[in-house]
Parts: C-alpha cells; structure tokens; sequence
C-alpha cells in the first residue's frame, strides 16, 4: 500500500472543490484511506490549516475529528528537516513574513515525514527551475511528490 503525506493546499482543494454531496465515491474513498493509515499529514498543517483557513468550517471540523493523522515529528524526521535546511538554497522556504508573524510552515516536515516512511508527497505546488517549493526539494532529496490529480490517477480514483 502507498502511503501520502498531504499538503495542506490538497485539502483545501478537497474541501472547496470536491463537495461531499456530488462526489460521494471520492468522499468514501478519501475517508477509507484516512481510517487505514494510507493518508496522513503532519501537524503544521493542521496548524495551517487552523491559522489561514478559518473560513472554511467543513475542513476545519474535519481536521478536529481527525486530529489523529496530523503527526508530530519522529526524530528521524526533525533530523532530515536539519537536513533540508543545511542547503541554503532551501532555507528560503521560511520566508521572512512567516518567520515574523511565527506563523506555521508545514513545508520541511511533509518532505521529512515522506522520507523516513518511504512515502509519497501531495502537493499541489509546482516544480519550478531553481525554486524552494515541495516538488523542487523532493526532487532534491529523491522523495515522490505528485499533485492531487497525480494522486487519484495513481490510485485509479475515477468519478
């Protein structure tokens, strides 16, 4: 079984676009895998998800009840997070406004959480030459990272 580290924009996008009432297969199918381990995420994006989406009720409730898959770190995982940021290049995934206002950055910890599982991170962010998202760093570090699409193409989620 592949297990997925979700970002936090992959559940918005499920929570804003995919409406439990017209895609209820996909809504089983996302419930199942959260119940079997298959889907998983970390705390930062919990926190995230507390911090900036506070308009959107149904993710939020969600995210209570299912506090369970928002992981803290394992130690080998805050290790590998140090190793992500001993590139200086990578260093910029904090930015400046975040690190001020002390506002969560779920970044580091999804990648690090993959690694040490042997999982697959989904984010909807894109690859882009020379950047600091997700998909520039697992390319790095040799982590899967495909994008919710991806993801349901992969697991043949078809509606």
């Amino acid at each position: 079984m592949n297990i997925y580290v979700f970002d936090a924009n992959v559940f918005m996008d499920l929570f804003g676009y995919y409406y439990e009432s017209r895609f209820p297969t996909l809504w089983e199918r996302f419930y199942h895998g959260v119940d079997i381990g298959q889907i998983t995420s970390v705390r930062e994006v919990k926190h995230e998800i507390d911090g900036h989406y506070k308009k959107d009720r149904r993710i939020n409730q969600w995210a209570r009840k299912n506090s369970k898959i928002f992981s803290i770190p394992s130690e080998e995982e805050m290790l590998f997070v140090q190793e992500i940021f001993k590139i200086e290049h990578f260093q910029a995934i904090i930015s400046n406004k975040n690190r001020l206002e002390g506002k969560p950055v779920a970044d580091p910890f999804i990648i690090a959480k993959a690694k040490i599982i042997n999982g697959t991170v989904v984010t909807n962010e894109a690859n882009r030459p020379n950047g600091v998202k997700i998909p520039n760093i697992c390319e790095y570090f040799k982590v899967k990272c495909i994008d919710l699409e991806k993801f349901m193409e992969v697991e043949n989620w078809s509606f």
